[in-house]
């Protein structure tokens, strides 16, 4: 017969990624005595970190200068940090073959003290956040956290009379796919703590507990965006062309244009990520409302795009991902209804767990680690009185600066799904000076709209979804769940004719003799759109057994 085993720590840790890392990494310096335990689903280290990514050099030195004062000359540092940023193109497409530059007006604006100014990228590294994640897995571990890949919290262990979380439940192994145990049949562990940091990234089954039990609230909704991404291996040519050290953004085509069109929040990026090899993406905000939009034929049409196509053109592509990004900012971090903390008692909320982003910068890795600092800042200094951990935290994110940065974005994405991007691109530039404008949530934004940019060639999901070498093991339950299959089919189907399939970037949906299903729950890349866009909020994303998901190397 099979127990349950109950393990106690000092510090637990969910999520491997930059925030808990970070976390643990700055724990082990301060306090080289505290048993820090982290535990990411992934299968390894860096598989299930994926973005743009550029990251502003300040919070990496404030992290890693205590640590090794010689890690910016390292070998390692070489390898995550490409180059750094020295040409920053933002760039406005006009349609498939126009464009022109927009980065003087964003000068202006910074110039000016306006929050939109931030969007400059000048002088941060270009990297690669799976590896980057991997070599902050090397340092931690080397300080001696305890670092566990291929370990799933699927609940959180919170006491509702005393107001603390006593740990973790891990997910039940060895089930098959009707819910019976198999012979390898392994319960979860319960893992207890003195302190809990949740850091495991964007709409976490346990962060959303955790806001649930603990009695957290968000002024307004939490928005979200999707991003999906190719790495291309280009000509010598190509890449020179291109430039090393140049990072593009692009708005307008094919998400908006002017007047007539699509009106969508987002954008093309680019980057050059060595080794002859380019980022390009397309994110996209969720709360668009056309109801056969897939994100995957916009960036189909951004690589179409003439200024686009002339670097890509006769490339291979070598890896793809998706992820989403949490856009609410500052009116949608999650806080204590009676103390306004970003967590509760002996709980942390870190990272995007917390929904740090600010979309002034359209960067959040930053302070990611800063919320790792200021996390292990107040673990360190409060043990014996572990329920103060999450005030001290909330104080010292203030203190940080990172607070600060996230309210003066505070309305620039709300202003945007207010009024489009068209109208709230600049009535953004306000910021402050506007009130808090009610957001619906994503799902409830889609119409009967179609989106009229679709390309004539059709992506190719089965090849996107290899390229991120996803898989999980076949025979367990879908960790996908069609709550109310009727409202499948006598509403979503014949209003919005079943968009879950249609934007999925891993092709996990499918209609079977007139019943949608999560047909390919092994072909999931965890980013979690499906829950967070489906019209009638009908899908839940649970944690899946672990060592299943994506597998980055280079995204």
């Amino acid at each position: 017969m099979t127990t349950q085993q109950i393990n106690h720590v000092s510090v637990l840790i969910i999520g491997a990624g930059p925030a808990g890392l970070s976390a643990a990494i700055s724990l082990k310096h301060q306090r080289p005595d505290l048993e820090v335990v982290v535990l990411d689903k992934a299968s390894g280290a860096g598989h299930h970190n994926l973005s743009g990514a550029v990251v502003e050099p300040a919070a990496l030195a404030r992290l890693l200068d205590p640590v090794d004062p010689n890690w910016k000359t390292s070998e390692q540092a070489k390898k995550v940090f490409l180059d750094k940023v020295s040409r920053d193109d933002v760039m406005f497409f006009l349609g498939s073959r126009l464009s022109f530059k927009i980065l003087p007006a964003l000068t202006i604006a910074k110039a000016l003290g306006l929050g939109i100014g931030q969007m400059g990228h000048k002088g941060d590294y270009i990297c690669s956040i799976s590896q980057l994640t991997s070599w902050l897995y090397e340092i931690a571990k080397g300080l001696g956290a305890e670092i566990l890949h291929g370990f799933a919290a699927g609940e959180i262990l919170w006491d509702q009379d005393a107001h603390i979380a006593r740990g973790v439940k891990l997910v039940d192994q060895g089930i098959d796919k009707e819910g019976h145990k198999q012979p390898n049949y392994l319960p979860g562990e319960i893992i207890t703590a003195d302190a809990l940091l949740i850091a495991e990234g964007c709409d976490g089954q346990l962060c959303e507990q955790f806001i649930c039990k603990a009695d957290l609230s968000r002024q307004g909704h939490q928005l979200y965006s999707i991003g999906v991404k190719e790495l291309f291996r280009v000509s010598d040519k190509q890449y020179e062309q291109f430039g090393s050290g140049r990072v593009v953004h692009a708005m307008g085509w094919p998400l908006w244009t002017p007047v007539l069109g699509p009106a969508m929040f987002g954008g093309g990026i680019m980057y050059p990520m060595g080794n002859n090899q380019i980022a390009v993406g397309m994110i996209v905000g969720l709360d668009y409302k056309y109801f056969d939009f897939n994100p995957q034929d916009a960036l189909t049409r951004f690589k179409q795009h003439r200024w686009v196509r002339r670097f890509i053109e006769g490339g291979k592509v070598v890896e793809a991902g998706a992820k989403m990004i949490p856009e609410g900012g500052f009116y949608a971090l999650p806080r204590c209804r009676q103390t306004g903390t970003i967590g509760r008692s002996n709980v942390c909320l870190l990272g995007d767990s917390a929904g740090l982003v600010n979309m002034h910068k359209i960067k959040g890795i930053h302070n990611a680690i800063e919320s790792g600092l200021a996390a292990a800042a107040a673990v360190a200094g409060n043990l014996d009185a572990p329920r103060g951990i999450a005030r001290v935290y909330t104080r010292l994110l203030e203190e940080a600066g990172v607070l600060k940065e996230m309210a003066s974005a505070k309305n620039f994405r709300q202003t945007v799904a207010k009024f489009g991007p068209l109208q709230g691109m600049p009535l953004s530039i306000l910021g402050g000076l506007l009130p808090q404008f009610h957001i619906e949530p994503d799902y409830k934004e889609m119409t009967r709209q179609r989106y009229r940019l679709k390309p004539s060639i059709r992506f190719d999901k089965d090849t996107f979804t290899a390229l991120a070498c996803t898989e999980h093991r076949e025979e367990q339950p879908s960790h996908l769940t069609i709550l109310d299959s009727a409202v499948c089919r006598q509403k979503c189907t014949p209003v919005f004719h079943s968009p879950c399939i249609t934007y999925c970037p891993a092709g996990v949906y499918e209609c079977i003799h007139e019943v949608v299903k999560p047909a390919n729950p092994s072909n999931c890349l965890h980013c979690k759109t499906c829950q967070r866009k489906c019209p009638f909020d009908n899908i839940r994303w649970t944690c899946p057994e672990p060592n299943g998901g994506p597998k980055y190397k280079t995204m």
